[in-house]
């Protein structure tokens, strides 16, 4: 069984998360995970018996992260736009190397059953936990919407975390979000608010 030091297990899912962003898939190992942590050789491989589980572990800890974040951010009532620019602006600039951990992820997962199923497994949890958020929040996004809704914020994200580090602007985020929320309609033909009251 492995060990159940969780803070020692969230330091090296961190750090394979960091050195999936900066090397790929290819550049995780085990032992770049411990040497990166700066712990003794078997660390990672105690806690992961194989690369895939630390793969599969890399993702949770991502999902972990940014549901945390979510939760936080609902918190804070604001409109639909405003909260999917903060969340896709913070993403793309100050969490860039998360983001670009999972998509590593996401790639390596069309070769990797296993992953793909831990990925399937995120994205169902990823629905529910939008769908109560919508619900806590009061917005009338009816549930056969939300996939479509996270494939679109997905979409944006990639975009963004993608581009040249320090092109991400407030601006073009909150264009992207308006789309996603409005379509691509204009102003005057967009049904309906999404202001929270």
């Amino acid at each position: 069984m492995p060990p159940t030091n969780p803070a020692r297990r969230n330091a090296l899912t961190d750090t394979a998360i960091k050195l999936l962003a900066v090397s790929g898939v290819h550049g995780l190992t085990h032992r770049a995970v411990e040497k990166e942590a700066d712990l003794p050789p078997g660390t990672a491989s105690n806690y992961f018996r194989s690369r895939e589980a630390l793969l599969v572990a890399a993702a949770e800890r991502i999902a972990e992260l940014h549901h945390a974040d979510t939760d936080r951010a609902t918190e804070h009532p604001a409109t639909l736009v405003d909260l999917l620019t903060e969340s896709l602006l913070t993403a793309a600039t100050t969490l860039r190397n998360r983001y670009l951990a999972i998509f590593e992820l996401q790639l390596e997962a069309v070769r990797r059953p296993l992953l793909a199923s831990a990925l399937a497994g995120l994205q169902d949890m990823s629905v529910r936990i939008t769908a109560g958020h919508h619900d806590k929040l009061g917005l009338a996004i009816p549930r056969e919407k939300i996939p479509a809704l996270i494939a679109l914020y997905g979409g944006a994200l990639f975009t963004l975390v993608t581009a040249p580090p320090g092109s991400v602007s407030r601006d073009v985020v909150q264009s992207m979000v308006q789309v996603i929320v409005y379509g691509a309609l204009p102003a005057t033909d967009t049904p309906g608010s999404t202001r929270l009251e």
